[in-house]
């Protein structure tokens, strides 16, 4: 089976917004002394390397939403231009790769980039690595490694956001999907999944009671109030924020830190609920 090795995403905005595109210097524009140039099925860890085109990166930071308050963490960096990229933004990040010649033709394209002071690089093993300071997760890795992935970034902070190049997350259905457009022939979709708050179980909303099953970050459930039992619809978690209809009137909120959460009920009036200790 082919195997891709990745590295990339995180980005947003384009080239021509970002002034002069940065190039990526290989050993013979960077060091004589460093002679290794990456080549396009490169064995690595677990998969082979295959850049992200530049405009994937673009579109794929676009739809992350990325600000200079973003701790940008790209999984499997290759030769760096997500994080390069993600840091031409103004946002800090962090590439960990696997390959330590990659990791050093990184540094060198930071460096020729001009960005060493935001973007890092480090050789490691994303499976044994700490990266639960980001506020995006980039990667481009197989579906395997992505459902190998998963439960480690559901338990991540609500409000991530995770985009991937080309290849999904099994049955977490992705809040947001994009093509790169433009002359991209390969690899020219990306993923998008913000992490739920976990909200399932049941809650005490005033004299109601609120019931939440989750999958993801999709609820379902039903609100009994005063006797009478009303299955709750079109009801998601986008990060912290909770939506759902129940009857006629929408339900908007925020899910605490503290076990509870406050919002807003359209029409008029609000709404608190803490959990059930029921």
């Amino acid at each position: 089976m082919f195997h891709f090795r990745r590295t990339a995403i995180i980005c947003t905005v384009s080239a021509l917004a970002l002034g002069s595109p940065f190039t990526l210097i290989g050993p013979a524009a960077a060091d004589q002394a460093a002679p290794f140039t990456p080549s396009v099925g490169q064995a690595g860890k677990d998969v082979v390397w295959v850049p992200t085109p530049q405009a994937l990166v673009d579109r794929m930071l676009e739809m992350a939403e990325v600000t200079k308050d973003d701790y940008v963490i790209d999984l499997g960096s290759g030769d760096g231009r997500t994080v390069i990229t993600a840091a031409r933004l103004g946002a800090r990040a962090h590439g960990i790769e696997y390959n330590p010649d990659m990791v050093a033709l990184s540094q060198r394209n930071a460096e020729a980039a001009g960005v060493t002071d935001r973007a890092t690089f480090v050789q490691g093993d994303i499976f044994e690595s700490d990266f639960s300071e980001a506020t995006v997760v980039t990667l481009f890795l197989l579906p395997e490694l992505n459902l190998r992935l998963r439960p480690i970034l559901l338990d991540m902070e609500p409000g991530l956001r995770v985009v991937s190049n080309t290849f999904d997350m099994g049955d977490w259905e992705p809040d947001e999907r994009v093509e790169a457009g433009g002359d991209c022939t390969t690899y020219c979709n990306a993923y998008k999944w913000i992490i739920p708050a976990k909200v399932e179980g049941n809650w005490r909303l005033g004299d109601a009671e609120l019931t939440l099953t989750q999958t993801y970050q999709m609820l379902t459930g039903s609100l009994n109030r005063g006797g009478e039992m009303l299955p709750i619809s079109e009801a998601r978690m986008n990060g912290r924020e909770i939506s759902f209809l129940a009857g006629d009137r929408r339900y908007i909120g925020e899910v605490g830190t503290d076990g509870t959460m406050t919002g807003s009920i359209e029409g008029g009036g609000e709404w608190n609920a803490s959990r059930s200790t029921n």
